[in-house]
């Protein structure tokens, strides 16, 4: 059994359940590092973390880890490499590069190195040399330069992970998807309690959620650049795609409520279900949160709420939290209610005691998951079906 060495990189914060995630898929000494996760697998493992891992923004294939001084340690390192038996001198390339305490003073001029070893060592085993294209390459090479050392990465993804496939015209959301699942995850919902997103915009959180839900393969509907490789395995990757397809269910209701209250953010969130096939699993309600009536008698709710840059947003807000806090606890006693925003004060805003903080970063945003758990009064029991003449239908 040949493993290869990989890496995954992911939003900050998510690393540990990354690894654990990547650990179902069949990885090896995952290891939780800073902005991702290292491990080994086999080709199988890195077809299942392409198709299946819901958190992971890239899967990496480690080409060479070498020692480096100079640019020209970087340009040797590359030039060793036998691009041949990675992909063809047909297929355009990209070059990207990242570093932490690298000595070298420009990255632009690395990148620029790589690119050139990559060519040359194709002109000197083939006599051509592959295009580059920037905006959609067949193939990226990733660099990491260390204090010391430069990692070589050959990208089997392509695109980056988050790009499900089913985005349409609702294209720009403030949360990506691969981020919206690992918040759904730290929420400890399992797919079958009620979930409610009561600010759900273009419905990121709710399409996560229904695929959840419906045991659906985060990368089902999208393609990977590993079969352009050519370590491609045809017929593993038709196992494994077979192996992810949904188990049969019995008909039951998806329990996936979300709710806006602008009619034109509904309409995005309906788009994008409907491009996915999930339209018919989630209930859409357009409702002001503060009006919003509790979908089941418990469940999960997960929102991101608008936080303030300007002055005038922040004064608005400062009337919307403390309201926010008394909806909730007026309405969804017995939900587990969780808030991800960049404005770390809400907990204190919003009149609530955190029952946890979780720390995450949105890009270069330092953001938190507040959990709030709101205690039922006299409304302590529990029925069978939670959801049963409770579900706000549109």
């Amino acid at each position: 059994m040949t493993l290869l060495d990989l890496f995954s990189p992911c939003p900050r914060g998510l690393e540990a359940e990354l690894a654990a995630e990547l650990g179902r898929l069949g990885a090896i000494d995952a290891n939780a590092v800073a902005g991702g996760v290292a491990y080994r697998g086999t080709l199988e493992t890195c077809y299942r973390a392409n198709l299946e891992s819901r958190l992971a923004t890239r899967v990496l294939w480690r080409v060479v880890r070498a020692p480096y001084v100079t640019e020209q340690d970087v340009y040797d390192a590359a030039r060793d490499v036998r691009w041949l038996e990675w992909f063809r001198v047909a297929h355009t390339i990209k070059v990207e590069t990242a570093a932490v305490s690298c000595p070298l003073r420009s990255l632009d001029f690395v990148t620029l190195r790589i690119k050139d070893a990559v060519c040359d060592r194709f002109r000197h085993d083939t006599g051509r040399r592959p295009d580059v294209d920037t905006r959609s390459p067949d193939v990226r090479i990733h660099a990491f330069l260390d204090a010391t050392h430069v990692t070589l990465y050959v990208d089997t993804s392509g695109e980056p992970l988050f790009k499900r496939g089913i985005r349409g015209r609702a294209a720009e959301a403030p949360i990506k998807e691969n981020l919206a699942a690992g918040l759904i995850r730290l929420t400890g919902w399992d797919g079958t309690e009620p979930f409610l997103d009561p600010m759900c915009g273009s419905g990121t959180f709710l399409a996560e959620a229904a695929q959840i839900a419906l045991g659906i393969a985060a990368g089902s509907r999208r393609e990977f650049a590993f079969p352009r490789l050519e370590t491609f395995d045809a017929s593993l990757w038709r196992r494994v795609r077979e192996a992810a397809e949904p188990p049969a269910r019995p008909h039951r209701p998806t329990p996936v409520f979300g709710a806006d209250r602008l009619g034109h953010q509904i309409a995005r969130a309906r788009e994008r279900l409907a491009m996915a096939g999930l339209a018919d699993h989630v209930q859409l309600k357009q409702c002001d949160l503060l009006d919003l009536p509790a979908p089941a008698r418990w469940g999960v709710m997960l929102a991101n709420p608008p936080y303030g840059v300007r002055v005038e947003e922040k004064e608005s807000l400062a009337a919307l939290y403390p309201a926010i806090g008394d909806a909730l606890k007026k309405r969804f006693a017995g939900w587990r209610c969780h808030f991800f925003t960049g404005d770390l004060t809400l907990a204190r805003r919003i009149g609530l005691k955190a029952t946890r903080r979780t720390p995450l970063w949105n890009g270069a945003i330092e953001c938190r998951l507040f959990e709030f758990r709101i205690v039922p009064g006299s409304n302590r029991g529990r029925r069978s079906n939670p959801a049963a003449g409770a579900a706000g239908e549109e």
